[in-house]
């Protein structure tokens, strides 16, 4: 079993009804201003402020990752994160994997010169990293331990809210954030306050139904 047993979807929709509603057909890849309950609403939001998309972005799709050993890395994401290796083009002539799990992909590339690629030993949370938020922080550090993967803890404290975090490497120093972030609430510097989703098991988002907490009109 993998630390990951669960992704948190926060999104952030204001509801001018003020009330929760389950939308079976909203998914993690769909763009806000393709849902037109929140057309109002978000559009009034990117006039007050910067909150265009220039760029007509829809979602993260993946982050590509230079490594030592395609196999090794593979193993890891797998085993220890729960990703599910998927087809890659065969075009590609230049050895690598692809791998998808939690609304992302993780794309492996195969070093040219794997020896002079920079080695990381201290773990420093302030490092560029990626983040998960899981189910249980006791279970994935009991998991970390288990494994034999070095990790170190940090406490974030706002407002009488703490938000736990364990950093660790994969095989090749880039750095994995586990945390329990959905705690803290997410408030725009727009003006309105935003309260983060109502967490989602795997069960739920391979169904494609987020949960949406109500919130307050804009």
């Amino acid at each position: 079993m993998s630390l990951l047993s669960m992704w948190t979807l926060t999104y952030t929709i204001p509801l001018h009804n003020r009330s929760c509603r389950d939308y079976s057909n909203f998914f993690a890849f769909e763009s806000f201003d393709r849902l037109p309950f929140v057309f109002d609403s978000w559009s009034s939001l990117k006039m007050k402020g910067r909150m265009g998309n220039p760029l007509h972005l829809k979602s993260l799709n993946h982050i590509s990752l230079l490594c030592r050993s395609v196999k090794e890395s593979i193993d890891f994401y797998q085993d220890v994160l729960g990703f599910v290796p998927i087809r890659r083009p065969g075009s590609f002539n230049f050895d690598g994997a692809w791998l998808f799990g939690f609304g992302i992909g993780i794309h492996l590339l195969q070093s040219e010169d794997p020896e002079k690629m920079p080695k990381k030993c201290e773990i420093n949370p302030k490092d560029n990293h990626i983040s998960f938020q899981c189910e249980s922080m006791g279970a994935v550090e009991k998991k970390l331990k288990d494994l034999g993967i070095q990790h170190v803890r940090a406490l974030v404290e706002e407002g009488g809210i703490q938000v736990e975090q364990l950093f660790f490497h994969d095989p090749d120093g880039f750095m994995i954030e586990i945390c329990n972030c959905d705690n803290l609430p997410v408030i725009p510097l727009v003006g309105e306050v935003a309260r983060s989703c109502s967490s989602l098991n795997l069960q739920t988002m391979q169904q494609m139904q987020p949960v949406l907490q109500p919130e307050r009109a804009i």
